[in-house]
């Protein structure tokens, strides 16, 4: 029977490279296979950037496969030079297993089945990794890595290159890292690791060690790294990160980053970040370009916060742009009565509602006519707010160009 993970992997354009595509295709053709994908629990919460790797594993099990989530809660405590330029903040014990918790349930919502052969395997590195003699890891374990070759991988390299330090214990990360998927290989018959391209050395010493120590075959599969049509780098925008925590960021707000997508953006993504089938994207594709955004906003806010939300964000979207009314998803932003009573200045107004970061941001852009209360200008950085811009609920919306507004409500 044929199975057409890869196949499908690669026309959604996951695909970067595989450390042996075409065994590792006619092994999955045959039989069912877990495979895992390593996330650091460095925050509270995921963002957009690491969704392509949770996409990878819907993949996996829509194709019958079973996915392994692993929440590095040992390799957080020595954090993954990959791509970094300085060594990460070192969080504490309390604090990583907070963001173990918080980030569990993101996986929860997008990898929900009811088929209890491809219900996600979570599993903590740190259950291995906490119990490691070092005498001994370095007997058994590190005899199989040499010097050489770990200076030769970009994480390593760019930075020595750059004369930015490397600490000993981030020197070591690659290592960690490849003994976990000996680890999963044992323990959970994992035979294949998924991660993104500045991720393609650490796993390749994971598939090598493997091979030395067990004398077993085991794939590797990276991902590109996903930057937008404008240069701008995947999860972030002006406002902060794109959070997948309602509590970090509304179901609104998340509709509304994959509906202000690059129009040059929107094919890929609709590919990438949704789960509409590929022949009724083919034949969508010259629709009209604010139609597709939409249909990608809704589809994609489907997935995380459901299908109610992503109606309402739709509905709000529509009646705070299209009839200038305010809307009841907009984000909402609390302020006591004793601070509008006294009068706020517009300038401090706009800085406390995080519609902009810097005073003299808010200054020049309503120099340029971009700041509004209740969809009208505001003419003066002056201008000082009062209950009269209030309606009778106590709200006002306060907007920044066209498609950044917040409620801000008496409290």
């Amino acid at each position: 029977m044929e199975n057409s993970f890869l196949k499908e992997f690669k026309e959604r354009e996951y695909f970067n490279q595989c450390t042996n595509s075409d065994e590792l295709e006619q092994l999955m053709n045959n039989k069912k296979i877990r495979a895992y994908i390593g996330f650091d629990c460095t925050a509270p919460s995921l963002h957009v950037g690491s969704l392509l790797q949770i996409m990878c594993l819907r993949l996996l099990q829509k194709h019958g496969h079973q996915p392994i989530v692993l929440l590095g809660g040992g390799t957080t405590r020595i954090g993954d030079p990959s791509g970094k330029e300085e060594t990460r903040k070192i969080l504490s014990e309390k604090h990583i297993e907070k963001n173990i918790k918080n980030i569990e349930k993101v996986f929860k919502i997008y990898l929900k089945t009811n088929n209890p052969k491809l219900k996600p395997i979570f599993v903590n590195n740190y259950k291995w990794l906490g119990k490691l003699n070092y005498i001994k890891f370095l007997r058994e374990i590190g005899k199989h890595f040499t010097i050489n070759k770990m200076l030769s991988f970009d994480s390593v390299k760019l930075r020595l290159d750059r004369e930015q330090s490397l600490s000993y214990m981030e020197f070591n990360y690659m290592i960690l890292q490849a003994y976990d998927f000996l680890e999963l290989n044992k323990s959970k018959n994992c035979i294949m690791q998924i991660g993104g391209s500045d991720q393609w050395g650490n796993i390749v010493n994971g598939v090598e060690l493997i091979k030395r120590h067990s004398s077993k075959q085991v794939y590797g599969l990276t991902t590109p790294l996903i930057t937008l049509a404008s240069g701008a780098k995947m999860g972030k925008t002006e406002k902060g990160a794109v959070w997948l925590d309602s509590k970090l960021l509304s179901s609104y707000d998340y509709w509304q980053f994959w509906r202000n997508t690059d129009d040059r953006d929107v094919i890929k993504f609709l590919k990438m970040f949704t789960d509409l089938d590929l022949k009724k994207i083919d034949e969508i594709r010259n629709s009209n370009i604010n139609d597709l955004k939409i249909i990608l906003a809704n589809e994609a806010t489907k997935m995380l916060h459901g299908k109610s939300a992503s109606i309402k964000a739709q509905q709000t979207a529509t009646s705070t742009f299209e009839k200038g009314s305010i809307g009841g998803e907009l984000p909402t932003v609390n302020i006591k009565k004793i601070e509008i009573e006294k009068g706020i200045n517009i300038v401090d107004l706009v800085v406390y509602s995080k519609l902009l970061n810097s005073k003299s941001e808010v200054r020049r852009t309503i120099k340029n006519k971009g700041i509004k209360i209740n969809n009208e200008t505001v003419e003066n950085d002056k201008k000082v707010v009062s209950k009269n811009n209030f309606n009778s609920e106590n709200i006002l919306k306060l907007s920044h160009g066209k498609k950044n507004h917040v409620i801000i409500k008496i409290s």
